[in-house]
């Protein structure tokens, strides 16, 4: 549902520009704001893309994919240079990190099949588990990167992680073109298209 080692990537330029306990804080508060909207998507189901938006939920998935392409692509083609920058206070800087790095389109789907798939207390489970290993792995790649004390390894460790990056950003793009892919299957097996 989350990649951490994709999300430390794209959080890479702002934890150089915070302190180990400011980022954690900013982390933390992210981690809350996605979890309180995974945990809307999950209560409600497609009810809200039904009931509220009067929108099917396969075009919501079609247009998810379009953005995660887009997205991929920046990352492909313009590396770290498309990320989050520091641009003021930071509890704007959670909810920065939360839309569109840890809740995205995909995400969103994942949640709302989860709804349909799982009673109730299996999917805020899910979620709670989810979101901690996220935490984890995050903080826990960072702590490795922090204990490195030759500016070396830091410069390769840095390198490797751009070229990661940039090959993470096929995998989006792809995950992006399959989302649109399945929403238009979706809507032509049901008959809407």
């Amino acid at each position: 549902m989350l990649n951490p080692f994709a999300l430390f990537l794209y959080l890479k330029p702002i934890m150089s520009d915070l302190s180990d306990d400011d980022f954690r804080a900013v982390f933390i508060k992210a981690s809350g704001i996605s979890f309180g909207i995974f945990l809307g998507f999950l209560l409600l189901g497609d009810l809200v893309f039904k009931e509220v938006f009067r929108i099917n939920f396969e075009s919501f998935r079609i247009f998810g994919g379009i953005v995660l392409f887009s997205f991929a692509y920046i990352l492909i083609v313009q590396g770290k240079k498309g990320f989050i920058q520091i641009k003021g206070d930071l509890h704007d800087l959670a909810s920065e990190i939360a839309l569109p790095f840890m809740v995205g389109a995909g995400t969103i789907s994942l949640t709302v099949l989860m709804s349909e798939q799982l009673v109730l207390w299996q999917g805020v489970l899910s979620l709670i588990i989810i979101m901690l290993i996220n935490f984890v792995i995050v903080m826990g790649m960072k702590s490795i990167r922090s204990a490195m004390r030759s500016p070396k390894l830091q410069i390769a460790f840095d390198k490797n992680m751009e070229l990661l990056l940039r090959i993470n950003g096929f995998f989006l793009g792809a995950i992006g073109v399959d989302m649109v892919v399945t929403g238009i299957s979706n809507l032509v097996s049901t008959g809407v298209v």
